[in-house]
């Protein structure tokens, strides 16, 4: 047994206790090296640290080689080493390099970077050292200035060291508000220097989108940000700059790059703190469920089977890909719906003739039942093909144009199913087959269009028919003809000729009666002047 003492740990939570292990062989002997909790682990150490975090973690993810280096190397913790690899005297020199009419101030290279670990860790292969270096990129202490992907190349690419505020020690959890201020702010800053890369903006219309309600306060956040960053000093501001795109790509990394602070899905559901706090980055913090502080008994948990971590991801797939709306435009349209049917509803706006409800005269009702219906009637079946299909001189004459357009089996047929499903249960069965002689078998005489999916569940429907045989049937036709031939009737001469000619009536009757009180006045005077001449000449 390994003594206890030879295990150290430091305060950087990494997501996994185990966030990575590497083996590169080095001569004959593979070396093994892990990062856990912020620290580096090499040779028996690196085995032995690495299989108590397996048997800590229960994961079983890796499977230890039975050789090992007899070498044994004290821990260094990785923020050690970027402390010492940024030291004035024995660290790696930091510069200021000249371009072409700029300069990129505090950059170190890579090679001298992977020169440095070489020389300190006492590391042979420069292959074993690039790869310790990758992984201490991969955290986010050192980062390319020119690119997103955080790894470390042996060459003279230019590197930046992070800020310890945005070191991982700080236990960062940045919350979709921040990078949603984050991005907003790179689009109001030096298009050149810091313009957004595809997936960058594709998260920003997707936040945009998910945040619609507060993103006035988040636009207001990033604008005063850019607002304090245009007081600092240039070279200093085009450092932060980078040091905060680097802590984004740690933390909302590149489509193909490993999210290294990723907790595993496994862990997360085990975690026994649910109400931990959560640090923001800019001081936005995302509205959190908290709970009870009530005493309640712990329930015996059930393991999760694969079925269901399947289906918690197409519930959480759904929920991203579920269209979100503002409040406002929600109640808007609501009133809108409520303010079309006001004039319809009896107890709100009375009626003419009256209420019937309330009277005793049925004349309403016998104008609602009778074939020349008014004005506000055939205005309703304009609001959707339902109201135009309830009323029952709406149904005729959208049949009627139907026929005009030679598509009238579409409605036969909707018809038809809606007719079967209020037929006793006897004669379902014979209907059913009726209705698919006439409209869906091959050769039928008023065939209708139907897709492949809903034909074949019709006809599996069919070998056991009942009243909702055709439902797959029906909806699709339905959905044809709300998209197509009901459009077209709404703008049809047909439709507009009734609504115009409601009104019609109503001002020729009004030119009649003018007519006759002015006929029976111009009698009633002729009619004076004659008895008036006949008194006279008598």
């Amino acid at each position: 047994m390994w003594p206890s003492d030879k295990l150290v740990e430091t305060d950087l939570p990494l997501g996994h206790s185990l966030s990575g292990m590497v083996e590169v062989f080095s001569g004959t002997a593979p070396m093994k090296w892990l990062i856990q909790k912020g620290s580096v682990y090499h040779g028996e150490t690196g085995a032995r640290a690495c299989n108590q975090a397996l048997d800590e973690e229960e994961h079983g993810l890796f499977q230890l080689g039975s050789v090992v280096a007899d070498t044994l190397i004290d821990p260094f913790g990785i923020e050690d080493i970027v402390t010492r690899i940024q030291d004035e005297t024995e660290g790696v020199p930091i510069r200021t390099v000249k371009s072409f009419m700029s300069k990129i101030p505090s950059v170190v290279t890579g090679t001298d970077i992977v020169q440095w670990l070489m020389k300190n860790l006492s590391i042979e292969d420069p292959a074993e050292a690039l790869h310790i270096g990758s992984l201490i990129a991969a955290q986010g202490y050192i980062f390319p200035i020119s690119d997103h992907v955080l790894t470390l190349k042996d060459d003279g690419t230019f590197y930046r060291f992070q800020a310890p505020y945005f070191w991982p020690s700080n236990c960062w959890e940045p919350e979709n508000t921040d990078y949603a201020i984050y991005l907003c702010k790179r689009t109001m800053q030096n298009k050149t220097r810091l313009e957004l890369a595809d997936y960058e903006a594709e998260n920003l219309a997707r936040l945009q989108r998910a945040f619609a309600r507060k993103w006035e306060f988040i636009f207001m956040q990033a604008e005063a940000q850019v607002k304090i960053d245009r007081k600092k000093d240039k070279t200093e501001r085009k450092i932060l700059d980078s040091q905060e795109r680097a802590f984004w790509d740690v933390h909302r990394p590149v489509p193909g790059c490993v999210n290294t602070t990723e907790m595993d899905i496994r862990k997360c559901r085990r975690m026994k703190n649910p109400q931990r706090v959560k640090k923001s980055v800019y001081g936005v913090a995302e509205d959190t469920q908290t709970q009870s502080p009530v005493h309640t008994h712990p329930q015996p948990s059930r393991k999760d089977t694969k079925e269901d971590v399947e289906k918690e991801i197409l519930f959480l797939n759904t929920q991203l890909d579920r269209h979100c709306m503002k409040m406002s435009k929600v109640a808007e349209t609501l009133m809108s719906y409520t303010e079309q049917y006001l004039e319809y509803d009896p107890f709100v706006c009375p009626p003419e003739p009256s209420n019937p409800w309330i009277s005793d005269d049925c004349t309403f009702w016998e104008l609602e039942a009778s074939k020349d219906p008014s004005q506000q009637r055939v205005r309703k079946w304009g609001f959707s093909l339902d109201e135009a299909l309830k009323d029952p001189v709406g149904r005729d004459q959208f049949l009627k144009f139907l026929e005009s357009e030679f598509s009238s089996e579409n409605l036969r047929f909707w018809l038809a199913v809606q007719d079967l499903k209020r037929r006793p249960l006897q004669d379902v069965p014979a209907r059913a087959q009726e209705i698919w002689q006439e409209f869906l078998a091959e050769g039928a005489p008023s065939s209708i269009n139907l897709d492949s999916h809903s034909y074949e569940r019709t006809s599996q429907n069919l070998k056991d028919p009942g009243r909702y045989s055709f439902e797959d049937a029906q909806d699709h036709i339905y959905k044809l003809m709300k998209s197509d031939s009901y459009t077209r009737f709404l703008r049809s001469s047909v439709y507009q000729d009734l609504l115009l000619a409601r009104k019609k009536p109503e001002s020729e009757q009004g030119r009649r009666t003018s007519l006759e009180k002015f006929t029976r006045s111009v009698g009633k005077s002729l009619t004076g002047k004659r008895l008036t001449g006949l008194m006279q000449s008598s």
